[in-house]
């Protein structure tokens, strides 16, 4: 049978399976190959909330997808072209995110009767034998006899085997979109060095998977996706969380400081503590607490100290800092709080995505408590922002919010390494030691035009000063409980905060006109949805323009003009509405809400069909 090449402009894939197919892998695996092929990409992985689901059930499928390209590819795709399903559990969780007329690549293995009863579906009722899937073109392999077979000479344990599959699944699909094989050879050839039997093993079921694809005649059709036009310059394929790390430890040698890292492991930013305890050359030091509160407590002691304090979190362990929080605003200290948001409340959906924690981030501290927030908005933004974040407390003596979350975390995307000379330089100065000749006493809450009081090491001569989270008399740092004092310095402390505007960049137009009909307003994740929600409406005839706001607190100084020349505004949040409350108490706009929670990001044609109705209501 003669196979036609056909070329695409993008493609989704999507791999589902047990948590221990190695979907994941192989998905990062296939990202990193079309990464070197020089498409766009954007990745989508989701995982189980719990740690072992019952194997062969719904809850325990986790997947991977994929959406690459050779034009601007902003978001991970909505429904897939290609599922890859390892079971029947896989396919039952994930059918619905496969178009109409798509492909199904099915492990036929795992859809014995096993199989079949672990997702509910009963023995039978096969899907794949009773007609519900003749919307699709379905591709019955079985994958795990296959490898079986591939391996009969090697004589490795079932295991082993068993883990070896979901290279013939890479193969074959390397096969179908016309990917070559050297980088993932030589990846496992890196990773199993020390197995060599290993290594090869997985290597020929790779090569066995992509041979299997040329000469067993079930597909008509391969694909091309040729490389997009993304600007010269050196790229790597790189994940929000992985983005965030480098980010801080640049700030932190922009600012040529020591970086403290206090953390307790917490889905979805626990990776950032991992990749962060591998820099320890880099004046990286990481502390895994025992708790939430004691790992906040060590970075604010790591500030007082006069290294850059860093802790993480995400929403729940917010809330257990809460209150050290506060006392980092109380002290005027720099600490940089990275919250990876993630579905709540309290526990929630550990690894699924939201955008929930705006309000916990502006409020979520007692008493009169403002700090700053930074918000990024793709994989590859985390790098600016986390380092806007250290920036920005560092110059300004206050605690920021980092906000990403799951979406972002563990996304990814091309990232075009920054140059160091193109990097912010970070002014940082401590209060010099005093030689005992100056008459004034020193005044550890003094400011400066911008209400930023000086950096006091403890242990520098002549400096000695009292800290702690009682009020502070102004200048002093006494403690007072005057309560004309008491306003006065809580009136300091907002103004603080609200003078950063006057040190970030103006709000700017993404996409569309300065004025015009309809602004679309988003924060953090949404960024690819809107966008391309935007400008496909914008190529309808829509009069419709799209701003992202990354400095939620405060906000740019311009934020308000620039609502002010659109008639309506539309807010689009994977929450039930944060962000709107926020513009509506600040610009007094009637602005719009449109909400997701889901545990998912807006899908490119549901957030345009939401736009649509949000019009013809205010209309």
């Amino acid at each position: 049978m003669k196979v036609k090449d056909l070329v695409r402009d993008e493609v989704t894939i999507r791999f589902a399976g047990d948590s221990g197919d190695g979907m994941q892998l192989t998905g990062s695996l296939f990202t990193n190959t079309t990464a070197l092929e020089g498409n766009d990409l954007r990745t989508l992985p989701e995982f189980p909330a719990e740690i072992r689901a019952p194997v062969g059930t719904v809850p325990g499928v986790s997947s991977f997808q994929l959406h690459f390209g050779s034009k601007e590819i902003m978001t991970p795709g909505d429904a897939c072209d290609v599922l890859v399903v390892m079971n029947s559990a896989a396919l039952k969780a994930n059918l619905n995110l496969l178009k109409k007329g798509g492909i199904i690549i099915a492990n036929t293995a795992g859809f014995d009767k096993r199989n079949l009863n672990l997702a509910k579906y009963g023995e039978d009722h096969n899907p794949l034998e009773d007609g519900s899937l003749s919307g699709y073109k379905v591709i019955e392999i079985d994958i795990t006899k296959l490898t079986k077979e591939s391996l009969d000479d090697f004589g490795l344990s079932y295991k082993d085997v068993e883990r070896a599959k979901n290279m013939f699944v890479l193969g074959l699909l390397y096969w179908l979109y016309n990917r070559p094989m050297e980088s993932t050879i030589k990846f496992l050839e890196k990773k199993f060095n020390k197995s060599p039997d290993i290594a090869a093993a997985n290597v020929k079921v790779l090569k066995d998977g992509y041979h299997f694809g040329e000469t067993a005649e079930l597909f008509a059709e391969t694909y091309t996706v040729k490389k997009a036009d993304i600007g010269p310059g050196e790229y790597r394929n790189i994940t929000g969380n992985e983005a965030t790390v480098l980010g801080l430890v640049s700030a932190a040698k922009q600012a040529n400081l020591p970086l403290f890292y206090g953390s307790y492991p917490i889905t979805p930013a626990s990776d950032v503590l991992h990749e962060l305890s591998r820099l320890k050359n880099y004046g990286v030091y990481t502390f895994q607490a025992e708790d939430e509160i004691a790992a906040v407590s060590s970075a604010i002691g790591a500030a007082f100290g006069g290294s850059l304090g860093i802790t993480s979190s995400s929403g729940p362990g917010i809330a257990l800092k809460g209150e050290a929080i506060g006392l980092a605003m109380m002290l005027e200290l720099p600490l940089v709080i990275l919250n990876i948001q993630r579905a709540g409340p309290s526990t929630g959906m550990p690894t699924k995505t939201e955008q929930s924690d705006l309000l916990q981030a502006m409020f979520g501290r007692n008493g009169e408590s403002p700090v700053a927030i930074v918000a990024p908005s793709t994989p590859a933004d985390c790098f600016d922002a986390a380092f806007e974040a250290c920036r920005i407390a560092l110059e300004h003596m206050v605690p920021v919010y980092f906000l990403s979350d799951g979406y972002l975390g563990n996304g990814s995307e091309p990232w075009k390494f920054p140059q160091q000379e193109n990097l912010k330089k970070i002014d940082v100065k401590f209060e010099p030691s005093r030689n005992g000749e100056e008459t004034e006493k020193f005044m550890p809450y003094l400011r400066d035009e911008r209400f930023v009081r000086s950096w006091a090491i403890p242990g520098t001569a002549g400096i000695e000063h009292r800290v702690g989270g009682l009020e502070k008399e102004e200048n002093t740092g006494n403690v007072s409980y005057d309560p004309e004092n008491h306003q006065k310095m809580t009136e300091m402390r907002q103004a603080k905060i609200d003078a950063i505007a006057g040190f970030i960049p103006q709000q700017t137009v993404d996409s569309g006109n300065k004025k015009g009909d309809v602004l679309v307003l988003g924060w953090g994740s949404t960024y690819g949805s809107i966008r391309t929600a935007v400008r496909e409406l914008m190529e309808e005839g829509m009069d419709i323009s799209h701003a992202h706001v990354k400095y939620l607190n405060p906000f740019p100084s311009n934020l308000g003009q620039l609502l002010k020349g659109f008639k309506h505004i539309l807010v689009p949040e994977i929450n039930q509405g944060q962000l709107v409350r926020l513009i509506r108490d600040q610009y007094f706009v009637p602005a719009t809400g449109i909400n997701k929670i889901k545990g998912r990001p807006f899908f490119v044609d549901e957030l345009k069909q939401e736009i649509k109705d949000a019009l013809s209501i205010k209309r």
